[in-house]
């Protein structure tokens, strides 16, 4: 994944998901990120890219959350207990004051070891009654097929899915087609592996773009009542945005090791 735009480093992720990483105790998606001179090529840092994707997509998710889920929203369901389930429990109560977390895995210790992680999360095992009372779901999975049911997800609740596992994915195809649809950029809706599966299908046309929000030019939530749906597929443009903050940050704070080439 390439990204570049003035005043930045010009950005390269390489990325890999290797389906039995769990079971030896790794994350799913293994990255590193190299950031270039946009004047000479050269290569001024090489990071781990783990962390910086877990965070930039949790990142977007949430910041879904805080343009569309209703500002009263005080219980939450995170579904998944990896890297990008916990960096929506750290980010989550930043834009939400809630009362509740659940988290629901397909391995209630792992649930039980992220819910330690935040004094309002717990653990829980029946998934379908943690959606029903939800007004926050963070879908946050490595599945290959939908985790919930669209029929649980009650009115006036905000979704979000940041899972990718073509052909099917973790989110229903119900909940996008029939609910209002976020997403980060309209190529969501291309054929994997440009776009997300769940959406392969799905006219773009009545979609909104989180950017448009953000800036006022989309309509968010319009009704108390309705359901609300962000589906990410992970850009680029997000990638350099958040390196570039890393090597900011470690220049000012001398957290870089320097090597010689």
């Amino acid at each position: 994944m390439v990204a570049w735009q003035p005043g930045m480093q010009i950005c390269v992720k390489v990325v890999n998901v290797f389906d039995g990483n769990l079971r030896l105790g790794l994350p799913n998606h293994l990255a590193i990120v190299n950031l270039f001179d946009p004047h000479t090529g050269a290569v001024t840092c090489v990071m781990d890219a783990t962390y910086i994707t877990g965070i930039r997509t949790a990142a977007a998710a949430v910041l879904s959350h805080k343009l569309l889920s209703r500002p009263e929203s005080r219980v939450a369901t995170v579904v998944g207990a990896g890297v990008q389930a916990r960096e929506h429990l750290r980010l989550l109560p930043l834009v939400r004051d809630l009362d509740d977390i659940q988290i629901c895995s397909l391995e209630f210790e792992h649930a039980e070891r992220l819910a330690r992680l935040h004094p309002k999360a717990r653990a829980v095992r029946e998934l379908e009654h943690a959606i029903r009372r939800s007004d926050i779901v963070c879908l946050a999975t490595h599945s290959p097929t939908p985790v919930i049911d669209a029929g649980w997800v009650r009115g006036g609740t905000h979704v979000s899915s940041v899972g990718y596992h073509p052909p099917l994915g973790e989110l229903p195809v119900a909940l996008a087609r029939e609910h209002r649809l976020f997403v980060e950029t309209l190529d969501a809706f291309a054929a994997p592996p440009v776009g997300c599966a769940e959406l392969k299908d799905i006219s773009s046309s009545n979609a909104a773009t989180l950017g448009n929000v953000v800036n006022d030019h989309g309509h968010g939530r319009l009704r108390q009542s309705e359901i609300t749906v962000y589906k990410a597929m992970g850009i680029a443009m997000e990638d350099m945005v958040a390196a570039n903050l890393a090597y900011r940050s470690a220049q000012r704070v001398g957290g870089a090791a320097s090597i010689d080439w």
